[in-house]
């Protein structure tokens, strides 16, 4: 399936389950969790479902449990990659199945190799049937094996396929591997192994070798080509290295250099049968050499040449299906990203000349970004290729080239780039490596990801950065993401007293030199939509002195009407919270938006927000600590003015509630008050009828229109506007009711 394509129905109940587990099971004595009702699950259903578990980061010696029934969930290929499960967890819930796979790479939680064999000898009928075999990062703990232990890898007579890279295999290990009587395929990478004429003992069998980065090989070339000469049966090699990273070590992988040229410019009589052939990293691969082994081998179908500078050769173009990793061209690169994706210098390697590739894509390319995300997934915690790769990502989704690539594919590098933000929080060139990714409007309104996540990440980053530059940056991105929070994630990040020092120190460090830029804008829309509807940062507005410097701000900035709209904004929502409303008592205050509510050359938003301030304020006679003519005053310009004011075409406002709005319309209320709340909700429903028509039924407002609508008291003005507000209702209504009773359908 493509990523443009929605997840299939098998994956999303694989992901319900793993997440249901809890209620699905119950807890035996042990901790371990049983299904309380299995059903016979097909054999490759079981499997999948053991490596969603894996995958979405559940599966451990509790959760491994629901596999110990093994007529209902039968497991063939288990992959436990990475997952803390231990040594009886794996005993108890794998090994009793005929097993085909195990993949127990890197498990955490001290599981070692000479466990796996232990446990996979518990079932006589699981080590024959075993084909394929993965150990990598695991210590094999040799001094078990070596000193009488009861199991080994003979046990595992059928074993076709043995991965063992990153492990401490020894020489006398591999002699015992090599004993295997069905070995096809060997991964020895990065161990001690000091020499490989253990591996005459699969000549016969062995079709595959990767033998990459064996640091502590000590063996001359002629011993080594004498070796590799007589595994007649060999189709793939792979001895590449990646000493080429560390230049400091010039001898590092010297002899094992010459090995490569001395294989490359033999006779096609060295190594026949082979297909496929591995030297990246290699220092001593030239056009020559490749030429010469190129031209002998006409079956050839890859080969490794990243890093070697030999990629260019003209022999290798024109060859039909041979895969070349390289840098001489897209392909190379793309083909190296494929091939290494598991290997950390290669990655970082391929993505240095991926980031100058893609500098100039004038078209949006998700099958290269798909291969950035894996290498991103795989190597998170590489400080080298979190930096090229979020690099390459800004330049993949650039300008328009976002919105082309699949949602799917966007919301997963989007979790990565907030991922490598957590990692590495403290790299200047990471961190706005992420940040120009982010700031997108399509990436930051129309992408799925954890917006609340990525604005807390952006602040942490703000407070201890003053790059003007990527400071507007930071802080367009957060203005847009509280805007897309939800009242819940906004209450959370709202309470928070450190993100509102620091938008209230952004808007103050710009107001005192006058300064009207973006970066107040979006610092004053933030400070707007944090504390829209949440109580607790409207209160540490106050306590950050923010009333102090938003007066200022509106006294200094009257010309802006942009400026004045998002402080008047923010004013109202501080005006919606009654135990604050006390703050706002100060007359000169009162006066100075009174006067923006009266201005013949005051914008309407400025106007519209100026009203909503006084019609709260003016709401509570009780709570009015002011003189009571002042009162008097507002209630009645702010009726006047209202019945002046004209709808801009454009949206001014969005709510995400008419909460707000309940205290406003009771038909105790003065008129003036009644009057600006239902000119605002007249507003928003005209312009967005669908939310604001749904939001209208399902918080009960309507039955307060109505009571407005028949109360004898209701001023006309009043009345008109909210039975403007129930036709529109009602006109919405009977569209939906339209739209859903098409004939010959029930």
């Amino acid at each position: 399936m493509g990523e443009e394509s929605p997840e299939t129905l098998a994956d999303l109940c694989l992901a319900h389950v793993c997440h249901s587990l809890d209620s699905l099971c119950t807890m035996q004595a042990d901790g371990s969790l049983r299904l309380h009702w299995a059903p016979l699950l097909p054999q490759e259903m079981a499997d999948q479902l053991l490596y969603k578990m894996a995958t979405e980061g559940i599966l451990n010696d509790r959760t491994i449990g629901i596999f110990r029934d093994c007529r209902q969930l039968r497991l063939r290929r288990a992959c436990i990659r990475t997952c803390p499960v231990s040594a009886e967890a794996l005993r108890l819930a794998l090994c009793p199945h005929r097993l085909q796979e195990l993949d127990a790479s890197q498990v955490s939680g001290g599981l070692t190799g000479a466990d796996v064999l232990t446990g996979l000898a518990s079932n006589p009928q699981c080590s024959s049937s075993l084909q394929k075999l993965t150990l990598s990062g695991l210590q094999l703990d040799w001094g078990f094996l070596e000193e009488g232990g009861q199991v080994s890898f003979r046990s595992l007579q059928g074993i076709r396929t043995l991965i063992l890279a990153n492990t401490d295999l020894t020489d006398t290990g591999l002699e015992e591997v090599c004993s295997l009587p069905q070995l096809e395929n060997l991964d020895i990478s990065r161990t001690p192994v000091t020499d490989l004429t253990a591996l005459l003992g699969s000549r016969s069998t062995l079709r595959s070798l990767c033998a990459h980065a064996l640091r502590q090989l000590d063996m001359p070339p002629a011993g080594l080509l004498s070796v590799l000469r007589r595994l007649q049966a060999l189709r793939h090699l792979d001895f590449s290295d990646d000493h080429f990273a560390t230049p400091s070590e010039d001898d590092d992988g010297r002899e094992g250099d010459e090995t490569v040229r001395q294989l490359l410019e033999g006779s096609s009589g060295v190594l026949p049968a082979l297909v496929s052939l591995d030297v990246s990293g290699r220092k001593r691969v030239t056009d020559g050499a490749v030429r010469a082994f190129v031209e002998a081998r006409p079956k050839l179908v890859f080969l490794g040449l990243l890093a070697t500078g030999a990629g260019s050769c003209e022999a290798l173009f024109g060859c039909g299906s041979l895969k070349v990793t390289g840098e001489a061209n897209e392909g190379q690169i793309l083909e190296a990203l494929r091939r290494y994706s598991e290997r950390e210098c290669f990655t970082q390697e391929a993505l240095v000349h991926l980031y100058n590739l893609s500098s100039d894509l004038d078209k949006p390319r998700a099958d290269i970004l798909k291969l950035v995300l894996d290498g991103m997934q795989k190597h998170a915690q590489s400080l080298h290729v979190q930096l090229v790769a979020t690099a390459c990502v800004f330049n993949l989704t650039n300008q328009d080239l976002a919105v082309g690539l699949p949602l799917r594919l966007l919301s997963a590098i989007l979790s990565q780039l907030l991922e490598a933000m957590k990692n590495f929080p403290n790299h200047q060139q990471v961190q706005k490596n992420c940040l120009l990714a982010l700031c997108s409007d399509y990436i930051l309104q129309d992408v799925p990801f954890n917006r609340y996540e990525a604005a807390k990440l952006v602040m942490n980053w703000l407070s201890s950065h003053e790059d003007p530059t990527l400071q507007r940056m930071a802080v367009a991105i957060i203005s847009i993401l509280v805007a897309k929070l939800s009242k819940e994630q906004t209450t959370q990040l709202g309470a928070d007293i450190f993100i509102m020092k620091q938008l209230l120190g952004i808007v103050q460090q710009k107001a005192m030199v006058g300064v009207v830029d973006s970066t107040l804008k979006f610092a004053l829309s933030a400070l707007w939509n944090l504390t829209d509807e949440t109580p607790t940062a409207s209160r540490h507005f106050i306590q950050c002195q923010g009333l102090e410097l938003y007066e200022e701000v509106l006294e200094s900035y009257y010309s802006e009407s942009s400026v004045q709209q998002k402080v008047l904004g923010l004013l109202n929502n501080i005006a919606e919270v009654e135990e604050l409303q006390g703050d706002l008592m100060e007359e000169d205050l009162l006066e100075h938006i009174l006067s923006l509510l009266q201005g013949p050359q005051v914008e309407v938003g400025v106007r519209y927000f100026a009203g909503g301030i006084l019609a709260h304020l003016t709401s509570r006679e009780a709570a009015w600590t002011l003189d009571e003519e002042l009162r008097a005053t507002i209630l009645e310009q702010l009726h006047s003015a209202v019945m002046t004011w004209t709808p801009p075409e454009r949206e001014m406002v969005s709510y995400r509630s008419f909460h707000p709005f309940l205290s406003l319309l009771q038909t105790s209320q003065p008129s003036g008050v009644q009057l600006w709340a239902v000119w605002a909700m007249r507003l928003v429903c005209s312009q967005n009828a669908a939310q604001y028509c749904s939001m209208l039924q399902e918080e009960g407002t309507v039955d307060l229109l109505r009571a407005l609508t028949s109360h004898p008291d209701t001023h006309v003005d009043v009345r008109g506007l909210a039975e403007c507000i129930l036709g529109i209702l009602d006109h919405h209504q009977s569209q939906r009711d339209i739209l859903t009773d098409q004939p010959g359908q029930s």
